[in-house]
C-alpha cells in the first residue's frame, strides 16, 4: 500500500512540477525583446515589449544608456512603415521614461528607434524579431470582417 501511495504522490508532484514549467512558458511568452540598438550614438541596450493587461509598454535594458544629444525620444515603426514619434528619453528634474505606454492608435511594433528631435537624427535603432501586435491591433484583427462576406 506504501508502494501505492508514493508513486501516486510521485505522479501528482511530477504533474505539479510541468504544470508549473508550462504556466511560467507562458508568462515568458508575453514579453518580447529586440535585437541590440545599433546607430551613431546608440550602441548598447534592447527594448522589451509587455502586456499589462490592455497596456503595451516598452522599456529599455539596464545596459542602455541615454545618448547625449539635445532631444532624444522613443519612436516605434509599424509593420506598414508609419513612424509614431513618442515620448523623450529624459524628463524633468533628471528622471527617465525608462518605461513607456504604447498609445491606443499603434497596432504593431517591428521597430524601435532613439530619435533626436531637435536635429531630426536617427541614433540607433532595434528591431523585433517578427511585428508586435499590440492589444489595440489584435483587437482591431478580431474585428474585421472576413474576406468572404
Amino acid at each position: 500500500m506504501s508502494v501505492k501511495r508514493s508513486s501516486k504522490t510521485l505522479t501528482l508532484s511530477a504533474l505539479a512540477a510541468m504544470s508549473l514549467l508550462f504556466a511560467t512558458a507562458g508568462f515568458a511568452a508575453d514579453g518580447h525583446t529586440t535585437t541590440r540598438f545599433e546607430g551613431v550614438k546608440v550602441n548598447a541596450g534592447t527594448a522589451t515589449h509587455a502586456r499589462r493587461g490592455n497596456v503595451d509598454t516598452l522599456t529599455w535594458s539596464n545596459d542602455f544608456r541615454i545618448p547625449d544629444s539635445p532631444a532624444p525620444h522613443w519612436q516605434v515603426i509599424d509593420s506598414k512603415g508609419r513612424v509614431y514619434l513618442l515620448q523623450r528619453l529624459k524628463i524633468k528634474g533628471d528622471k527617465e521614461n525608462r518605461t513607456i505606454d504604447l498609445p491606443a492608435y499603434v497596432s504593431d511594433v517591428s521597430r524601435v528607434q532613439i530619435y533626436c528631435a531637435w536635429a531630426e537624427a536617427l541614433l540607433g535603432e532595434a528591431v523585433f524579431a517578427k511585428p508586435i501586435a499590440t492589444g489595440s491591433g489584435a483587437h482591431t484583427l478580431a474585428e474585421r470582417p472576413s474576406a468572404g462576406k
